[in-house]
Formats: structure tokens, C-alpha cells, sequence
């Protein structure tokens, strides 16, 4: 990514964290390798990410230990908070993580084999309030980049209730074996919800059991208390009874946030709760919920020339001549003390070309420095989106020009 492009990635970035640390969430830094062991036992040995997509290899050490680039940030935290001992000195806590990811996938719009994902995980929270406060996060975050973005919503159950329903989805995939595809016929008896993530079998999906009809009582209150929660804080939803992720450790709620603008790949948010995984990972029973965002999808779905607009300087600065360069700079650095983006043009070339720089880069403004100007203390102003001559020049002393290039309309 380069300039523009670049830029938009580093918008969701920063806006990221700063309404994760709004909702008192504090950063962690996770590493770029792992066992391979650690997302075998969390992400699921009939997941997608570890039947097909890790990037793996053994380490050079006497055991030849089998390890992997990371897919995805959620085992890396939950391995960190566990060896922290936090799991049993201080269950209740809330990161944020920000980095690459690596799956071997067929790249496309919207999909890459690095990626960078943003991601949310609390701990030490079963209640459904947390669920809603993960939702009502992204919405902050989708109104603040003013974007169109679905949720969707889902609770697959718990140890409880989910026994039945993976039972009823057996019965069904077996029913309709000769219609589902080769890789939902590997799946079948090892994991039947994967049958609903399959993008083959969609239209056959729509007839298979639903999942809100197998839950328990507390599965039901803990999703009815969810979906009242996003009415109240005014977050718009639908319920997707098909939604059930690819990763085996999510329990009760899940969701994706889906966008229309980046083609298919539309998941640009997903996440969900995880009650069992910091037991399975060897922790105490501590509950889990959390998302991650795809960064590249959430820059695509952005409208990138307003976004890129704001890469532009608003300032080009000009200097004639090398007496006129000290000047400059010093004027540059002032202008960036008023939070103005200033770019100063090469010295070497002439008015006309530099002028046409000025033009290319989307500049706002050029202020142009002689000899001339230097002498009498000023500079001369042009205003590059002006359309009327009698404004589109003016001549203005260096020591009020931050203040008059404020005050006649710079953002």
C-alpha cells in the first residue's frame, strides 16, 4: 500500500483504538509466531484456517517443533492472558491487539494472504451486556467513518442446548447427503455446523435446522437481553440464523458486520462469544467474547476519494532562490504548528513547474517566497481551488500568515 491507499488503512487504525480505549481498552502485543498446537486445540482441526489456509513449518530445535504464522489474533491473546496468570489473579480484563495475519488463500478483492486485523477481546464477562457493548463499539466506529454496514446476529447455544442442535443438523446433512458438496461430506461427522458456512450449499442451507430453536432458557434470555440492548443504544441488526463462524471455540452470540462495497468478502467485522476456550487453552474457566476487524475490507468500504482527500496538503510551500529557503522552513514549521499539512517544493526548479507540482498534489494553497517578498516581509498567497481572479492571489505578511491561512478556510 502506497500513499492513498496507505493512508485509509492507517484512518481505520487509529479510529480503531481510539474508541477501543474509550471503552477502557487497553492494548497488547501479540507475536508473529506461534505453536501450531495452539490454534489446532482453539480454532478447530476441521476449521478451514487449520485444514487449509496456515502457513507452517518446523523449528530447527531438537523437537522440530511445528509452528505457524498467525491466522488470526484471538488463541495469541487468550495463550498471553493465561501465561500472565491473570486468569486466575485478575479474570476481568479488556485488550486490543493490531497487526498482520497470514492465511495461504487464493488472493482476490478483499482477500489477501497477509492481512492486518484490528481486534477486541474481554474476559471475565459472561453477560450478554458485554455482547452488546462489542456491537454498540463497531456502531461508534461505522458512524464515526459515516459507512453503511449491516449487523447480523446469532447465538448458537451453549454446552447445554447445542448437543441437540448439532444433532438435528446430523440428521439433516445425512438426509440430504447426495445433494451436499465434497467438503461438506468430510464435515458432516466431524463438525455438522460447518455445513451452514459453506458457500456451496448456501440455497440447501436454507432449509437445514435453525439454531434459536434448540436454545435453552439461558441461551434464549442471555440472546433476547442482546437484541434489547441494540434497540436501546440504537444499533441497527438483523438476525441471521445461518451465522455460525468458522471457528470451532464460539458459543452463544455471534455476529458479522457485512459491507455491500467490497465485493465478496463481505464480512468486514466478526466475533462472538467464547466461554470455553481460556479452559480448553489450559486457563481457569473464564468467560470470553471479542471481534476482529478486517483493516484492508473496512479501507475498501470506505469512500476512498473522501478519505484520500484528506491526504493532501494543504499548503505548498514555495521558496525562490536559496535566501528565501531558511525562511521557509522556518514558515513551514510554524503552518504545522496550526495542525496544517505543509509540503515544501523543491528550490531547484522554476515558478511555472513548481506551480503545476502545486496543482498535481491537490494543494489548497501555494505560498511562494522570492527574493522580493523576503525583502518586504511577505509572501504571496495563492489560492489553487479559487475560480475568480480578484481572490485568487493576495499578499500577506509572514508573521500573520498561519493565521490568515486559518482564518480564509484551511481544515
Amino acid at each position: 500500500m502506497i500513499g492513498a491507499d496507505a493512508h485509509v488503512v492507517s484512518i481505520v487504525e487509529d479510529l480503531a483504538r481510539q474508541i477501543a480505549e474509550r471503552h477502557a481498552v487497553k492494548e497488547i502485543r501479540i507475536p508473529l509466531l506461534e505453536r501450531l498446537e495452539l490454534y489446532q486445540r482453539s480454532s478447530g482441526e476441521t476449521s478451514d484456517v487449520v485444514e487449509k489456509q496456515m502457513y507452517t513449518f518446523a523449528d530447527r530445535d531438537e523437537a522440530e517443533t511445528l509452528l505457524a504464522l498467525r491466522p488470526e489474533g484471538t488463541p495469541g491473546v487468550v495463550r498471553a492472558y493465561i501465561e500472565a496468570g491473570l486468569d486466575r489473579s485478575d479474570p476481568e480484563q479488556r485488550f486490543y491487539y493490531s497487526g498482520p495475519m497470514f492465511r495461504r488463500e487464493r488472493p482476490q478483492k478483499g482477500r489477501f494472504r497477509q492481512f492486518h486485523q484490528f481486534g477486541v477481546e474481554i474476559f471475565g464477562r459472561a453477560d450478554a451486556a458485554c455482547d452488546a457493548e462489542l456491537l454498540v463499539m463497531i456502531d461508534e466506529f461505522r458512524r464515526k467513518l459515516d459507512l453503511y454496514l449491516e449487523f447480523q446476529v446469532n447465538s448458537l447455544g451453549d454446552e447445554q442446548c447445542r448437543p441437540a442442535y448439532r444433532a438435528a443438523l446430523l440428521d439433516w446433512g445425512r438426509e440430504h447427503l447426495s445433494e451436499l458438496c465434497e467438503d461438506c461430506h468430510q464435515r458432516l461427522e466431524r463438525n455438522p455446523l460447518r455445513l451452514l458456512d459453506c458457500k456451496t450449499d448456501a440455497k440447501l442451507a436454507a432449509s437445514a435446522p435453525k439454531s434459536l430453536d434448540y436454545l435453552c432458557d439461558p441461551c434464549a434470555s442471555h440472546f433476547h437481553t442482546v437484541e434489547r440492548l441494540l434497540v436501546e443504544a440504537d444499533v441497527p441488526y438483523v438476525v441471521n440464523p445461518r451465522l455460525v463462524r468458522g471457528l470451532d471455540y464460539y458459543t452463544r452470540t455471534t455476529f458479522e458486520v457485512v459491507s455491500n462495497a467490497v465485493g465478496s468478502q463481505s464480512a468486514v467485522v466478526a466475533g462472538g462469544r467464547y466461554d470455553g476456550l481460556v479452559e480448553a487453552l489450559g486457563g481457569a474457566a473464564v468467560a470470553g467474547t471479542g471481534f476482529a476487524m478486517g483493516v484492508e475490507r473496512l479501507a475498501l468500504a470506505l469512500d476512498l476519494s473522501r478519505a484520500s482527500s484528506r491526504h493532501e496538503p494543504d499548503v505548498a510551500l514555495i521558496a525562490l532562490g536559496e535566501g528565501a529557503l531558511g525562511t521557509a522552513m522556518r514558515l513551514a514549521a510554524k503552518l504545522r504548528r496550526f495542525d496544517l499539512r505543509v509540503e515544501m517544493l523543491s528550490p531547484e526548479r522554476g515558478l511555472k513547474a513548481l506551480m503545476r507540482r502545486a496543482d498535481k498534489l491537490g494543494a489548497r494553497y501555494a505560498i511562494i517566497i522570492g527574493d522580493n517578498e523576503l525583502a518586504r516581509g511577505v509572501a504571496q498567497v495563492r489560492d489553487l481551488r479559487a475560480t475568480t481572479a480578484p481572490i485568487k492571489q493576495r499578499e500577506v505578511s509572514l508573521d500573520e500568515l498561519p493565521d490568515v491561512i486559518v482564518r480564509i478556510g484551511a481544515p
